[in-house]
């Protein structure tokens, strides 16, 4: 059915292989590993396949099949040639002020089709945003995946892009985290490096403080709820400018709004989408015209 040419990725949880259907066409396959206690099929397969099931979006990866081999679960996926990651390190491509605008216009209309759906990506970050050659952005990766309500861990989201409720201990949370995370995204394809690459959680909240302060109890009043609050040394925030020097106003603006301590409070994708920045000029460069990149 799938004839495999060669691996192309491999995590914790599974292995990556291009492969190609009896019609010659490029497919991804992924192996969802089996880890040496489970019994049944992986928990997050099934949350992948659920969720791919529930989204049909062209800035989200398309499930093709799934199939069982050798006691694996194998999910076949489109194709992507790169992700956003490998363009982010690749300091021979110029980004322009109208590149970031575009990468964020796609980003921002995936994850809102998540959240429009009640789900919550909880692991979005440069390298699960795959990038077609046509430029499309695809958001990869769903085996965190969620549906809204309840009680999740606090260990989700990959440490430099989990916001600091998460980092607190919080297990009760919403799209809002997501959020935090596109926020991250944003910031790092104008920087080209990470906003904030803490080696452990309590040096991450401390990256964060320094740039926005510590915050403010009265305005988020929940955070002293949350099982890993202490009280922190005060600290102020610092002018943005000073980080984005090329950022416009309207860029630093928007910028904030991801940013924001109380989740409640956090810009939604679709106020996101609405914000005047995208309106503004430079406008969005069109896809087919993006900075592209082959692994």
């Amino acid at each position: 059915m799938y004839v495999h040419e060669k691996k192309i990725g491999e995590g914790t949880y599974a292995t990556i292989y291009k492969a190609y259907t009896t019609n010659n066409q490029p497919v991804a396959i992924k192996r969802i590993k089996k880890t040496k206690y489970s019994t049944g099929i992986d928990i997050s397969a099934i949350r992948e396949v659920r969720a791919l099931k529930k989204i049909n979006n062209k800035y989200v990866i398309k499930l093709i099949d799934v199939y069982i081999k050798y006691d694996d679960i194998h999910l076949v996926l489109e194709f992507i040639d790169t992700d956003l990651e490998s363009i982010i390190k690749n300091k021979n491509i110029i980004f322009l002020p109208g590149d970031i605008k575009s990468w964020m216009i796609m980003l921002l209309s995936g994850v809102y089709s998540l959240h429009e759906k009640f789900l919550i990506h909880r692991d979005i970050k440069p390298n699960n945003i795959l990038v077609s050659q046509n430029g499309i952005i695809k958001i990869a990766d769903f085996g965190l995946t969620r549906t809204i309500g309840g009680n999740m861990t606090s260990q989700a989201i990959t440490r430099w892009y989990r916001p600091p409720e998460l980092l607190l201990g919080s297990k009760k949370y919403g799209p809002s985290v997501d959020m935090w995370s596109v926020g991250c995204v944003f910031a790092e394809l104008m920087l080209r490096v990470p906003f904030f690459a803490g080696e452990s959680d309590l040096e991450q909240l401390n990256l964060i403080f320094k740039v926005f302060g510590t915050p403010d109890e009265e305005k988020y009043s929940s955070i002293k709820d949350l099982s890993g609050y202490i009280k922190f040394n005060k600290k102020e925030p610092i002018v943005l400018e000073e980080i984005f020097t090329a950022a416009s106003k309207d860029t630093l603006s928007l910028l904030k709004k991801f940013f924001i301590f109380d989740p409640s409070q956090r810009i939604s994708a679709y106020d996101a989408l609405m914000d005047e920045y995208f309106s503004n000029e430079p406008k969005a460069t069109l896809p087919q015209n993006l900075p592209f990149y082959r692994t």
